[in-house]
């Protein structure tokens, strides 16, 4: 118990510190630059509290949980030698934590409400539906490029070549999708990036190459955010070819 609470007081100070710079960046810019009195004092001093426990807690919980679940997991497949399973549970993985991504719920939102707006879609029916299969699409890559990453690390493939791989496909993808969906395409690739996509693959990727005695985790167990982010951008265009 003493140990839980060193750590979370530990968590917070580094929060704070964390969060300083914005802070003080904001404060500078109200009071010096603008010379104006920061508004609603007292609502910024409480909303910036409940960031900070927040961020607190939010931080203990991946240390306290999401990293050591997503390594034990990846640990206990390779122990059992059942492949097939691993890359199911990869793209399970990669899939689940997509989609429940509050980035990506936020951007297919807004995308879809700019869809109505340049009259791409008409009703709200289609609002809702255009957003839920933007949501779909790229949770569907990100859980192929997990499978693809899980089988880097088994295969040792090196990953520099997976990369290039991947930015050529953007770059056709990217000359025949049109042109209203390739921000989007590209923001969709940045918000896989997301505060729960990251520690969860992380996790698996550095779990799963030091269970495997000839991968070295510095090498192999990082990387599977950079094919994750690659994908969706090419999913996306294609669903913006074929709608």
């Amino acid at each position: 118990m003493k140990k839980t609470l060193y750590q979370f007081a530990k968590n917070l100070v580094d929060s704070a510190k964390d969060l300083a710079p914005i802070v003080l960046v904001i404060a500078f810019f109200q009071i010096v630059v603008l010379q104006q009195s920061i508004p609603n004092m007292d609502n910024i001093i409480i909303g910036t509290g409940f960031v900070l426990i927040g961020l607190t807690l939010f931080m203990h919980g991946l240390k306290l949980g999401l990293f050591p679940i997503g390594e034990v997991l990846a640990f206990s497949f390779v122990k059992k030698g059942s492949i097939v399973w691993l890359l199911v549970f990869s793209f399970a993985l990669g899939f689940g934590a997509t989609i429940a991504e509050p980035d990506l719920i936020v951007m297919a939102n807004e995308a879809a409400k700019v869809a109505q707006f340049g009259g791409i879609i008409t009703s709200d029916a289609e609002l809702n539906q255009y957003a839920q299969t933007l949501r779909y699409t790229v949770a569907i890559a990100v859980g192929l490029s997990v499978v693809i990453g899980v089988i880097k690390i088994l295969k040792g493939w090196a990953i520099q070549y997976l990369i290039i791989g991947g930015y050529l496909l953007v770059m056709v993808s990217t000359l025949l999708a049109p042109d209203f969906i390739i921000g989007i395409a590209y923001d969709a690739g940045g918000v896989t990036t997301g505060p729960i996509t990251v520690p969860l693959l992380t996790a698996l990727g550095v779990g799963l190459s030091s269970s495997i005695r000839a991968r070295n985790p510095l090498i192999d167990g990082f990387g599977m955010i950079a094919i994750a982010s690659l994908l969706p951008i090419v999913a996306i265009m294609i669903f913006g070819i074929v709608r």
